[in-house]
């Protein structure tokens, strides 16, 4: 990706890269991630205008101190002055589980709804209105792969997949520019101070993040 040089937005799918941390061997010196830092030791040369940043408030029925951390993290993100955090929303969904003829589970989990389909409209409004010329997309999701194809076949910007899984979609990054898999050595590196400071004061990185 580094021969591109072009005004760039770049879109990220925050849970698709959070689970991706959550998943490699020391996951706690991955996730105070400072993600403008990182996009620029894997994006040198391209002109970074704007990062947003898609995500929905955790609640914290399952863990009472689990959105305390997530606000910290939000905390640190607003930081970074290019950064914009647009939130979608999570719902309590039921489950079933039909064990046998017999036996059938019900349970409940929560579901994050909105990130796909605001990372999409943003980066088509985005695209129609010419304020980018190359877009990244940090995700996994085959959901999003039309809107790839309308930016790069019927709009003519560029658009690059970072992918944060092992198994890269191909319904993705068909249509796509370019493509890369996320790693975990430029994460480890690109990490948030402990102790940040920002409008509202000072406040230190969650022992559990």
């Amino acid at each position: 990706m580094n021969e591109l040089s072009s005004k760039t937005i770049v879109y990220i799918d925050s849970f698709n890269l959070y689970y991706f941390l959550k998943k490699q061997k020391n996951p706690k010196n991955l996730k105070w991630l400072n993600v403008k830092l990182w996009l620029g030791k894997i994006l040198p040369n391209l002109n970074i205008i704007e990062i947003k940043f898609f995500t929905a408030r955790v609640t914290g029925k399952k863990d009472q101190d689990a959105p305390s951390r997530q606000n910290k993290y939000f905390g640190a993100l607003q930081t970074i002055p290019e950064l914009q955090i647009i939130f979608g929303s999570f719902l309590e969904k039921e489950i079933k589980i039909q064990i046998n003829e017999d036996v059938k589970l019900v349970g409940k989990t929560f579901e994050e709804k909105g990130t796909d389909v605001n990372l999409a409209l943003h980066l088509l409004n985005d695209a129609h209105n010419r304020k980018l010329e190359t877009a990244i997309i940090v995700s996994n999701d085959s959901d999003l792969a039309e809107a790839v194809r309308i930016v790069t076949q019927e709009l003519k910007l560029k658009v690059g997949v970072l992918c944060p899984a092992e198994n890269m979609s191909r319904k993705l990054t068909e249509y796509a520019s370019f493509k890369e898999t996320v790693r975990e050595g430029p994460i480890r590196d690109s990490q948030f101070s402990n102790k940040i400071k920002n409008k509202n004061g000072e406040f230190e990185k969650p022992i559990n993040w």
